[in-house]
């Protein structure tokens, strides 16, 4: 193996062009691929900016085109030469005016036939590209991703560094929380018995930092759940924490979005429009969802009062049961629409509990379908006035519990968005969400849990439902949603001793439960806490987005499955006896 002996780079492969021509240039990269015409040997070599064809001519350099003869896929190697116009160009590179005679050639490594091929849409199994992760991150893709995620975060620094906001970072071994999602437990070798978590957010050392009088903070922070798994999820991840004092959710508000506007002109070049705002109810009224895609229409509708005198007993049932009737419509598309595909909407909608899907087609001013038969004149003229139908029209109705019924049209609406591409692509649809409910009931545990966290403040108009009306209690949280993914969580914080004494009460918090767990922060509250407010942005989830992929996976240089498991290292693994008996813990 040779090194480098002087041969540092001096260009990018993916840099040059046309401007080049005539200038000595030294490149080092990994060999993309090799052609021998005999007296000629053509290499693709390629570093993290991309390709350049290289010539080895054994006129020009005999000793070059030896070694590049024996060159195979991936060698390292580095390569001295003059850049010189194609005679037949690539149109499809964008350094195809170009090529570099080589005139010195060294080989600073060899490599084995990869297993997997080093190009973009390889058809390469999941499974198989995380088993080798360090080939699958020289693809361009991954790497552009990487740099993109790189240039972003600098992006976030500067803007909020340039606000006054200050970069603290806060511990990683914190004290166990259960509230929550659950936490990746860390026993203490020096404690006995005792176990640290790592942190499922820095939310409460933000909030003793503004306690603290720190009042601007800011962290790019890692942060860990023991969650099931999505594709756009991962058990450890990234969050732009974000926390101000003496502010409400304007100002909170304006700051994000004018850190989204920054982002998305400078890596975009898109000039974002305004954010819409929706509440909590609203949106699960108008979208079946509290993370709506609003790109496109489809808007869910209430025809309960339609069937109020109705002798369908499944459908009078469910209303007097305290149900609802709800439809979607799909404009234009009815004659599309085949029995095979209403039965998978059907099992679609089966999986959020719904008991069936009924449907309708509207055609020559008829209307034809699963439940027409049920239905009355009036009730038809009803429904077609309601639902505003034209010719074509499919009307998909689900009678069920309400929950039930928003949450199941929400996801087909979803699925009928991406089936008959509804959904515009290009737009970037941001939504705050507010006022969410406080709390949430726990068939699991049999009692109200937070719905947000714990130190989220209740509404002002709300302070009195906190014990007797849990169900109709709101908050001061938020989400800011982008293209149907929830990209933050937020919320106004309590600042108040006695109102999170309350709170916790209110998820049957015992007095010595809450001393337990959160003492040293309630003590907080005896000294000054000024009023305060804050966010947390998934960087993966944005990143996500900004690269055009669906899948986390795509974004995370070292990601994990699943499972949250990783195949390349395969962590999670089996420790010593010895080990265990240092920390005081035996396996069942």
């Amino acid at each position: 193996m040779e090194t480098l002996k002087g041969l540092k780079r001096t260009h990018y492969c993916g840099d040059l062009r046309m401007d080049n021509v005539g200038e000595e240039v030294i490149l080092n990269g990994w060999v993309q691929k090799k052609r021998n015409l005999g007296g000629l040997v053509f290499v693709d070599l390629r570093d993290i900016r991309g390709i350049s064809q290289i010539i080895f001519d054994a006129d020009v350099s005999k000793d070059a085109f030896e070694k590049a003869e024996k060159l195979g896929s991936e060698y390292v190697v580095a390569v001295k030469g003059i850049v010189r116009e194609r005679q037949s160009k690539n149109p499809n590179m964008p350094t195809g005016d170009i090529e570099i005679e080589a005139t010195e050639l060294r080989v600073l490594s060899k490599s084995e036939t990869p297993p997997i091929y080093i190009k973009d849409n390889d058809n390469v199994s999941e499974d198989l590209r995380l088993k080798y992760r360090f080939l699958d991150l020289r693809k361009p893709s991954m790497q552009n991703n990487l740099v993109l995620r790189s240039k972003v975060a600098n992006i976030v620094r500067n803007y909020l560094s340039g606000n006054n906001f200050v970069e603290i970072e806060t511990p990683f071994l914190i004290k166990p929380s259960p509230e929550g999602a659950r936490d990746y437990l860390v026993p203490s070798r020096v404690n006995p018995g005792k176990f640290y978590a790592l942190p499922q957010s820095p939310q409460i050392y933000k909030q003793l930092l503004m306690i603290g009088g720190m009042e601007k903070y800011f962290q790019i922070a890692r942060c860990f759940r023991d969650e099931d798994l999505r594709a756009d999820r991962q058990p450890e991840f990234t969050q732009i924490d974000i926390e101000m004092s003496f502010a409400e959710e304007e100002d909170i508000w304006n700051t994000v979005e004018n850190l989204m506007k920054k982002i998305f002109k400078e890596v975009k070049n898109v000039e974002l429009n305004d954010f819409v705002r929706l509440t909590y109810n609203e949106c699960m009224d108008r979208f079946g969802s509290d993370k709506p895609d609003t790109r496109f229409g489809m808007e869910i509708q209430n025809i309960t009062d339609i069937f109020k005198e109705t002798t369908f007993e499944i459908f009078s049932n469910i209303i007097k049961d305290g149900g609802i009737i709800n439809a979607i419509v799909l404009k234009n598309e009815a004659g599309n629409v085949s029995r095979k595909k209403v039965d998978k909407y059907t099992e679609l909608v089966k999986v959020y509990k719904a008991k069936a899907l009924s449907y309708l087609k509207y055609n020559d001013n008829e209307l034809t379908g699963s439940i027409v038969k049920v239905l009355t004149d009036e009730n038809k003229e009803e429904i077609i006035k309601k639902l505003n139908l034209t010719d074509n029209d499919m009307v998909f109705i689900i009678a069920d519990e309400k929950e039930v019924v928003k949450t199941a049209l929400g996801a087909l609406r979803v699925r009928l968005g991406n089936d008959f591409n509804l959904i515009n692509r290009d737009l970037y649809n941001f939504l705050w969400v507010t006022e969410f409910p406080m709390f949430e009931y726990s068939k699991e545990e049999n009692r109200y849990v937070a719905a947000h966290h714990p130190f989220t403040s209740p509404r002002k108009q709300d302070m009195d439902k906190l014990l007797t009306d849990k169900a109709n209690c709101y908050s001061r949280a938020y989400d800011l949603v982008l293209n149907g993914y929830e990209l933050l969580s937020g919320s106004i914080r309590i600042h108040d001793q006695k109102l999170q004494e309350k709170v916790f009460e209110a998820i049957d918090m015992t007095p010595s439960e809450a001393r337990e767990k959160f003492g040293f922060f309630l003590d907080a509250f005896k000294y000054g806490a000024p009023p305060h407010c804050g966010v947390g942005i998934g960087l993966e989830r944005l990143i996500m987005i900004l690269a055009d992929t669906d899948n986390i996976r795509d974004v995370v240089a070292f990601p994990k499955t699943a499972s949250a498991s990783c195949l390349m290292t395969e962590a999670p693994g089996r420790v010593t006896e010895k080990q265990l008996d240092e920390l005081g813990i035996k396996i069942k």
